[in-house]
């Protein structure tokens, strides 16, 4: 898919962030919008930033981790549009807690939308994809689909859950012959609201169990802005790669696991530490 204009793209999570900025610069690209997110309000100022584009918008709010409602807005964005090109199954959730303190219910709640909700986006638009002839299908892992954190491990879980998903899915369908392709994207520190709209559970014994610290020491992490990450993301589409890398973080820690898996895990312990204090 060497341009967007034209096409029709649905995207996750549109109420702000990477979601907002996808829009924003596929629209201004001439590609027709069906836009969701659980946020309403966000969601219309995002629909509002659009408007001006020129080009068809549909909207709707959504929760991904509700099965029915995702095929039923898949269904829905291909009658009105007539068409749908792109699924970026984009809409994801952050949850600070160890693996032990952690509940079974912050547990369900991030794979929900995390990992089903990329599963639900991806085969509920897949036959729509299909259909139109040109199709891509993308999915947002993190740079903690490529190596752990102390503090994130089931994050961690839901990310690298999404990676081998969607690896396998652009080998499946290159072995069919397929009109679709697939892209594993991996953002490093994006500066988004996950940080402060994520859950906080439990960081006990890892250092500093401050909420509010926590929250703080991760957004100071955050470097690369979602619009470079838009603009990333959609060079990848347009170049048909297996994996994007988002931010010099990104970059530099799938460096570091390549080079040294086991001694990965310790440098993650240090900054860990780190932060902490």
């Amino acid at each position: 898919m060497k341009s967007f204009g034209e096409k029709v793209a649905a995207v996750t999570g549109a109420g702000s962030g990477i979601g907002r900025e996808l829009a924003l610069e596929l629209g201004r690209q001439g590609c027709h919008l069906a836009l969701c997110d659980l946020n309403a309000a966000s969601l219309k100022e995002t629909v509002a930033l659009c408007a001006p584009l020129g080009v068809r918008i549909t909207s709707a709010a959504l929760d991904v981790a509700d099965r029915d409602a995702v095929y039923a807005w898949a269904e829905a964005v291909a009658a009105e549009h007539g068409q749908v090109n792109l699924i970026f199954n984009n809409a994801g959730v952050a949850l600070a807690s160890t693996i032990e303190g952690g509940s079974y219910e912050d547990l369900a709640w991030i794979v929900g939308i995390n990992f089903w909700g990329v599963v639900y986006g991806t085969k509920a638009f897949l036959p729509h994809l299909r259909a139109s002839g040109e199709g891509h299908v993308i999915n947002l892992s993190s740079v903690f689909g490529l190596t752990a954190a102390p503090g994130n491990g089931t994050y961690n879980a839901t990310k690298f859950a999404v990676r081998g998903f969607t690896e396998a899915l652009r080998q499946e369908l290159e072995m069919m012959g397929a009109p679709v392709s697939a892209t594993c994207v991996h953002p490093g520190g994006i500066k988004t609201n996950i940080a402060q709209n994520a859950r906080y559970a439990t960081l006990e014994g890892l250092g500093n169990a401050d909420e509010h610290k926590v929250r703080l020491a991760f957004e100071k992490a955050f470097v690369t802005s979602a619009q470079s990450a838009a603009l990333a993301i959609l060079k990848g589409v347009r170049c048909n790669r297996r994996r994007v890398l988002i931010g010099l973080d990104a970059h530099a820690l799938d460096l570091l696991v390549r080079l040294a898996p086991s001694g990965s895990q310790r440098v993650m312990v240090a900054l860990a530490r780190r932060m902490t204090r």
